[in-house]
């Protein structure tokens, strides 16, 4: 399978690719440079957005147009042509030691983020789900690194993983109703190899990408490994199907945990990779918020 990368600088901790139909471009963020990222595959122009010093852990598509960015201090607006940003709410504030991570829109347009104390990564993480009218749900707590966040509304499912504790959960989910059922353990993973971020495709198998593992996984929806592919860097953080068909695979990065002989074995550590897997994903759900 063919690898490429694009032609950005490495990112220190890339992470959550999203892809935008409307616009017909690729986002991601840098959240420890921080920095807000776009390509466009038509041109080939590749943008660094001017945004605030606050770092970025995740962001979305809103329906009112522009993107949603989770940010340290809370959810922000931001319109990518004016370059305005406006707060929105902070699921957890007076948690300055806290920072935002994986985040996920559902078929409802509810957002969820996923925080996490990096000073340790202690298990004080939780999960909150962002209605379109700014109220909070905690759906879990006691994570040490929320991640993995995707959803399948056609089987009525939530994913999500603590990168920490090695294991991705499933849980039925009613994004009308908001019923959450209980959770079960939908796959494990074995050290080094940490569950990291996730999406699905368009027949229902969840992809991962395992940090420190140095491949993605397709998971079938009762939970058998259906594939995997190598890649030619050991971090991978994230990953989400775009373009105009959306058949191509894009794929986060980090380059921040690798020694400088391990940068120079990894040349493309911190990229984001492109290749064609063979199949579809979905298009990203809109958030209303």
């Amino acid at each position: 399978m063919r690898i490429e990368a694009l032609g950005c600088a490495p990112a220190r901790l890339g992470e959550c690719p999203v892809w935008c139909g409307r616009s017909q471009r690729l986002w991601w963020v840098d959240v420890l440079a921080p920095a807000l990222w776009s390509f466009d595959p038509k041109s080939g122009t590749i943008v660094a957005h001017a945004v605030t010093a606050r770092r970025i852990g995740s962001l979305a598509l809103r329906k009112a147009g522009g993107l949603l960015l989770a940010c340290d201090d809370g959810l922000y607006g931001y319109d990518p042509e004016t370059e305005e940003q406006h707060f929105l709410i902070d699921p957890e504030p007076g948690q300055p030691g806290h920072r935002k991570n994986d985040g996920r829109t559902d078929s409802a347009g509810n957002f969820w983020i996923g925080t996490l104390r990096e000073t340790d990564y202690a298990p004080v993480g939780a999960i909150y789900r962002i209605s379109p009218d700014l109220s909070i749900t905690t759906f879990a707590d006691g994570l040490a690194i929320p991640n993995a966040l995707a959803f399948d509304p056609e089987r009525q499912r939530l994913y999500f993983a603590d990168t920490r504790a090695y294991t991705i959960w499933a849980c039925e989910y009613d994004a009308e109703t908001g019923h959450v059922g209980d959770r079960w353990i939908f796959t494990t993973t074995t050290a080094p190899a940490r569950p990291d971020g996730s999406c699905i495709d368009a027949e229902g198998f969840l992809w991962n990408a395992e940090y420190a593992g140095g491949r993605l996984v397709r998971y079938s929806p009762d939970g058998r490994i259906d594939r995997t592919v190598d890649l030619p860097v050991s971090h991978p953080t994230c990953c989400c199907f775009g373009g105009e068909n959306l058949d191509r695979l894009y794929v986060t990065s980090a380059s921040e945990p690798l020694s400088a002989a391990q940068k120079e074995a990894e040349p493309l550590a911190g990229r984001v990779l492109v290749l064609d897997a063979g199949l579809r994903g979905r298009p990203e759900f809109l958030t209303a918020l």
